[in-house]
């Protein structure tokens, strides 16, 4: 029989494309690894006994030490809020990583090589191999940030510049320029030790008709982290007409390390706001999140190079649960374009629980929040996911926008696409609730007779063959949905925190110019 850890290894592991961590590897980390010495990373630790150190705890907000910690048993365990465990829970809990990123972070942390099993090629089992692409994409992140300093880099400054972008700024999400030499960024790389099969694999190079090249060029550049803070891609714009690539934005390639389905542009900076304050904000681009966060709204994020999907959702999902129940607020804004409504009524569709607290805020004539930061100042993006509106009613106005209201054939229409919307909305009291509303919106006088349509309407969907269990739906009954009231006042501002490596600090961004550098590093 398998143990607790093997099953979370194996389910991890085929969820990200590689093979299992053999027991032994997990069991030879815990005993290398001092839980005193990884806790004390986060916590301020002070001996309360002889074999126990205490602080206060991260998982919840006190102000007298609850949280021990036993380094010769390797475990940790908080009195206040009851969160415990080994290592390993330890450090999925803090980064909000799965069990086989924190055993790796943990591998990385002592140098330790794994050895994976199972189906997976020899890159993916040798665990050597991902560190050296880890490197190699941190490496590169520092060569694209010099590059942005250069006089060829003109071009992808006054890009941020325009869009009220500072040096600080751009330094803090880590921007870069790739130049335009052919392998520039592969033969510094090569210099510094790295194999062009090493770059190749992670996504950083690939073989031309000339021999070895860069993959971007003549672009500017985001690096795209891990909710663990390891860069694993970049996101790059085109700057130039007459670069050959037209795509306006590209990626790095599907690697070992990046997977365009489950990584979030702001996902390192925004988790621990997330966790906190038990709130998502989903936007649609590197720019967008950069101004939200310096607007103070930091619990924003992107998808990258793909549609927010399932696999995005359950990250967030992960970040606000409470004892498996989900507790948050997941907010889309949308530029009101065609595509965004088709997201919002996607998410309509979806699990129930999560529908009832999702909201959709539209920013106003349609401006994304970069140009509307830059029009209306920071405050504009605060009030906009202040005024959020409720997905459900967003979905229903959506397609209410569609019909011809005018009308007595309209307004039936408009009941006959409408009340099948509002009879999925499990929660009886809020379903009736809107069908009311929707009487209101079509201009129907006999509020009853809208209400017995849409209870009837829920009737029918109960007695159809379900479409099997949804594995998200734990605790939903827990966690009712709310009601269609007016959104809470704009939060407040947050520090836009500049520390180095993208980690938080409370240095505040000050407007610095683009300092004047003339070549690249």
């Amino acid at each position: 029989m398998s143990s607790p850890a093997s099953s979370r290894s194996d389910g991890d592991a085929r969820a990200r494309g590689r093979g299992r961590i053999p027991d032994r590897d997990i069991a030879a980390i815990r005993e290398r690894v001092r839980i005193d010495e990884v806790v004390g990373d986060y916590v301020q630790l002070r001996r309360a006994g002889a074999d126990s150190l205490k602080g206060l705890c991260p998982f919840h907000d006190e102000k007298s030490p609850s949280f021990h910690v036993r380094p010769n048993h390797g475990h940790f365990h908080c009195f206040g809020c009851g969160e415990g465990g080994d290592v390993y829970a330890f450090i999925q809990k803090i980064e909000h990583v799965s069990f086989v990123e924190a055993v790796e972070l943990l591998a990385d942390r002592i140098g330790h090589t794994i050895t994976y099993s199972g189906p997976a090629t020899s890159v993916q089992r040798d665990r050597g191999s991902r560190s050296r692409l880890v490197a190699a994409n941190a490496a590169a992140a520092e060569f694209y940030a010099a590059a942005l300093e250069s006089d060829e880099a003109a071009p992808a400054r006054q890009y941020l510049t325009e869009r009220n972008f500072d040096a600080d700024a751009a330094r803090h999400f880590g921007c870069g320029f790739a130049p335009s030499g052919w392998d520039s960024l592969t033969k510094h790389l090569v210099r510094k030790g790295f194999e062009f099969k090493e770059l190749e694999a992670a996504g950083l190079s690939r073989q031309g008709r000339r021999g070895p090249m860069d993959r971007f060029h003549r672009r500017l550049l985001w690096p795209i982290r891990s909710s663990a803070g390891e860069v694993i891609g970049f996101g790059a714009r085109r700057l130039f007409d007459d670069d050959p690539m037209e795509a306006k934005y590209i990626n790095t390639p599907e690697t070992l390390l990046y997977k365009k389905s489950n990584v979030m542009f702001g996902i390192d900076l925004a988790k621990r706001d997330i966790a906190k304050g038990h709130q998502a904000v989903v936007v649609e681009g590197y720019t967008d999140v950069m101004a939200m966060h310096l607007a103070g709204v930091t619990t924003a994020v992107a998808s990258c190079g793909t549609a927010f999907g399932d696999e995005h959702l359950a990250m967030l999902r992960r970040l606000m649960m409470d004892d498996s129940f989900f507790r948050g607020e997941l907010i889309y804004v949308f530029d009101g374009d065609a595509a965004g409504r088709a997201a919002a009524l996607k998410a309509f569709g979806g699990e129930q629980n999560l529908a009832g607290q999702s909201f959709v805020a539209v920013a106003p004539d349609g401006m994304d929040p970069c140009d509307l930061r830059l029009k209306s100042g920071d405050g504009a993006l605060r009030d906009l996911v202040a005024r959020r509106t409720p997905l459900f009613e967003f979905a229903i106005r959506s397609a209410l926008a569609e019909m011809d209201l005018d009308s007595a054939e309209g307004r039936v229409a408009a009941l006959r696409r409408c009340v099948p919307m509002v009879g999925q909305i499990k929660d009886p009291t809020l379903r009736d609730e809107y069908a009311r509303q929707l009487a209101g919106w079509v201009g129907w006088d006999d509020v009853a007779q809208v209400i017995d349509r849409v209870r009837g309407q829920s009737k029918n969907s109960k007695t159809r063959p379900a479409a099997g269990p949804d594995p998200r739906r734990r605790g939903a009954r827990n966690n009712p949905p709310p009601r269609p009231t007016p959104p809470p006042a704009a939060p407040t501002p947050a520090t836009p925190p500049c520390g180095p490596n993208g980690r938080h600090s409370s240095r505040r961004c000050s407007i610095r110019r683009w300092p004047a550098r003339s070549s690249t590093r």
